[in-house]
């Protein structure tokens, strides 16, 4: 139904792939009764045999279309509604429209029909050959191959030429292996001077490592407790039935306020005070990025004809530790 206008030519031939073959084959040995530590059933000479291997083959069938129902739902609600240029519409349309929820409805109605005179081992098969079809038909969608590298997710199709994106990305556990203001505070305490040693006239006065480490700590535990509290008041106390933006606002301007209150007592501790911006750029150049991390900017820097803003946000607010770990990865100016 959607093949011609997706431009693939019928008549000409065409390997399926891995994950296509292995939940065929799946289907096809459930179907003949071929179970995975199941007995096979010979001859199906009585009624209840027949519906034991239909409740089965049902087992494998039903995450078929429960998935495909449930991503033409999720996907519908992601487009427009005036879009009509998105080159998977009628796909989705048809798998979210009213017709295909009620199949599906129905055949997880039938599967429940079967299931009722079965033992509760029986049950049991049919739950893992459920699980395993999930599986299988997962994999069928990770092994689709795309037709152009996605940048970010888009529910409409990009115009390079017209449309600027504007990315936003977090950077501490985002982009990085580690938290980068503790990185800074490591700096901190290992270059500070020690207890009892004098500090130059003409230098900033700094706290003793040992001091440094205390503070650190200090701050540290108070700003995990404080986070997750934060984070409890903001979370809802009941599902969400839609998307609620002005409480998404105030949520945001919750976290904002505390990130600024703990930034705040950073400043006011001293514990940073007196860094050296060498050292800052020497540890940014030894951040580790996550994996994907580097070729991710790299595809969207180098894209000549892609318009887009790139942002990385840190809470430790040190723009030079952000600049000289992204300089490292070479694929920033």
């Amino acid at each position: 139904m959607f093949i011609q206008e997706w431009g693939f030519d019928l008549s000409k031939e065409s390997s399926l792939n891995s994950a296509t073959v292995k939940y065929r084959d799946f289907l096809l040995a459930t179907a003949s009764g071929k179970i995975e530590g199941v007995k096979g059933p010979g001859k199906l000479a009585t009624p209840f045999e027949k519906t034991k291997v239909a409740a089965y083959t049902l087992g494998a069938m039903t995450p078929c279309m429960r998935l495909y129902a449930f991503l033409g739902k999720e996907l519908q609600a992601l487009l427009h509604p005036s879009e009509s240029t998105h080159p998977y519409k009628k796909w989705i349309d048809n798998y979210s429209s009213e017709g295909f929820q009620g199949s599906a409805l129905q055949t997880e109605d039938l599967l429940d029909k079967l299931s009722v005179s079965l033992t509760g081992e029986e049950l049991d098969i049919i739950e893992k050959l459920y699980y395993q079809a999930m599986k299988l038909e997962i994999e069928f969608f990770c092994a689709q191959l795309l037709d152009q590298y996605t940048i970010v997710p888009l529910t409409k199709g990009h115009d390079p030429a017209a449309d600027r994106l504007v990315i936003f990305s977090d950077f501490d556990l985002t982009c990085t292996v580690v938290d980068s203001s503790a990185i800074l505070a490591e700096i901190a305490i290992i270059t500070a001077p020690k207890f009892d040693q004098n500090q130059p006239e003409n230098q900033i006065i700094r706290m003793s490592s040992a001091d440094l480490r205390n503070t650190w700590g200090v701050l540290s535990k108070q700003y995990t407790e404080e986070y997750e509290q934060c984070i409890e008041n903001i979370l809802p106390s009941e599902k969400v039935e839609e998307f609620d933006y002005e409480g998404l606002c105030k949520a945001l301007e919750q976290l904002s306020d505390f990130e600024k209150r703990a930034n705040s007592r950073v400043i006011e501790s001293g514990v940073l005070k007196g860094l050296n911006l060498d050292d800052i750029k020497r540890a940014g150049e030894r951040l580790i990025l996550q994996d994907g991390c580097a070729s991710f900017f790299q595809n969207i820097v180098k894209n000549e004809s892609l318009i887009a803003d790139v942002h990385i946000l840190s809470y430790c607010w040190c723009g030079d530790l952000i600049r000289s770990a992204f300089s490292s990865g070479m694929f920033l100016p």
